[in-house]
């Protein structure tokens, strides 16, 4: 068993605010247009079916750190052996350096596009990346506080969701289930992008306190984040026609557009300035994750590790200033992204049980 100091540890309830702001992220600003290409208005369905869905892997994803008495370092090890093992954890440390040059590169696109075009992706990625590094080094309970308050500060927001009802038309749901169940399956998988993040579960397992009753509070995060993205979506929906929402890439921020209030007309503006709260949570735990594995994988120091995940990330983003080259990125990381989340991870749950089962019973034979 993968022991970790108590003082290094978090409270089981925390874990809601790590599942919760690693999914929610940059995606909630434009996921709507992404899902209704597959399945119309009737992709809220789709929302709901993979938020099932990920209740499931997130119950398989304990039973995987519990039978393997570790984190998914520790699961590889069992269910591959020690070699094979290693270059299955490689290939998750370059997953989640690449998520996390998708969740920042995107966010920079929308600040280029909405407020200042002129902005070098260079200068914003390396004071960004600074100040990532810097919570990083203060160990895994800074990174659960900077969590908490990424959920906690920038939840307002959901508030302004609420004025765009005075203009909406439920009958742009209408009729439901209009398309087939495979169409309905199609729009979750292609939101797959937005809901990922419950993985890092397999990497900071061995941080928490009494895992064990911890599993509410992750099931807790998954279910809020299903509830906000359907929210969204409602929302969006019930707003805008199929053909008009086609033509918005970020629809969230186009219904922030009517929003006036009486101290402040752009309420967009300040949206996308507070959702830089909401990243930060995202790239902390994703860099986090990449170079806790990479010490898990060469028993380099966690620092050392960080340095150089940081470095390599700074010049991938620099690998992305065409807007599609960064669509691209995106599609390509949500299809990794399925694959990872949504398949290896139920196989993965297989073997470790088999070879925990098969471990036990050489066990009791010799005994």
């Amino acid at each position: 068993m993968q022991k970790i100091p108590k003082q290094f540890q978090v409270s089981p309830f925390l874990v809601f605010f790590l599942i919760h702001s690693t999914q929610f992220g940059v995606g909630a600003l434009g996921f709507q247009r992404v899902i209704a290409m597959s399945a119309g208005y009737d992709a809220w369905l789709g929302i709901i079916l993979f938020g099932l869905f990920t209740h499931v892997v997130v119950y398989m994803i304990y039973k995987i750190c519990e039978k393997s008495g570790g984190d998914l370092a520790s699961a590889h090890r069992m269910a591959f052996g020690k070699w094979i093992g290693k270059l299955f954890t490689l290939f998750f440390i370059i997953y989640f350096i690449f998520t996390t040059v998708t969740v920042l590169r995107t966010y920079i696109e929308v600040v280029q596009v909405w407020l200042f075009p002129d902005l070098h992706t260079w200068l914003f990625t390396s004071i960004f990346l600074l100040l990532v590094v810097y919570i990083i080094t203060g160990g895994f309970r800074v990174i659960t506080g900077i969590a908490f308050l990424g959920v906690m500060l920038p939840s307002y927001l959901l508030l302004t969701m609420i004025i765009p009802l005075e203009y909406a038309n439920f009958r742009n749901l209408l009729p439901v289930f209009d398309h087939s169940i495979k169409d309905i399956i199609l729009s979750g998988k292609d939101m797959t992008l937005s809901m990922l993040g419950f993985e890092t579960l397999l990497i900071f397992y061995p941080f928490l306190k009494k895992p064990e009753q911890s599993k509410k509070w992750a099931h807790l995060g998954i279910f809020m984040t299903s509830f906000v993205y359907f929210f969204f979506a409602l929302v969006t929906f019930s707003y805008f026609s199929e053909g008009k929402l086609q033509k918005n890439i970020w629809a969230t921020l186009s219904i922030w557009k009517i929003i006036e209030l009486p101290f402040v007309e752009r309420v967009e503006y300040i949206g996308i300035a507070n959702w830089c709260l909401i990243i930060l949570p995202n790239v902390c735990i994703f860099l986090w994750c990449s170079s806790r594995l990479a010490k898990r994988l060469t028993k380099i120091r966690h620092r050392t590790a960080l340095m150089v995940i940081t470095v390599i990330t700074f010049f991938l983003m620099l690998q992305f200033e065409d807007r599609k080259l960064i669509n691209d990125l995106n599609s390509y990381m949500g299809i990794v992204g399925f694959y990872m989340g949504y398949v290896y991870i139920p196989l993965l749950f297989l073997i470790v049980s088999f070879a925990h089962w098969k471990r036990g019973k050489k066990e009791n034979a010799t005994s």
